[in-house]
């Protein structure tokens, strides 16, 4: 069974419609980028650390 959700997507703002295609683009975007990207792991340990403090 398809639900409305599987049909619809839920965005942010009130035209919802114009910012879920680019929120989809910036996160694959992103996923792309991490896989082709090495990131030591003191740097993430810190981009966290500073995330958890901002």
């Amino acid at each position: 069974m398809i639900s409305v959700f599987d049909m619809f997507k839920v965005g942010i703002g009130p035209s919802s419609s114009h910012t879920v295609a680019p929120m989809k683009a910036g996160k694959e975007f992103v996923d792309q980028l991490v896989e082709k990207i090495y990131f030591p792991p003191s740097l993430v340990s810190l981009l966290i650390f500073m995330f958890h403090f901002h």
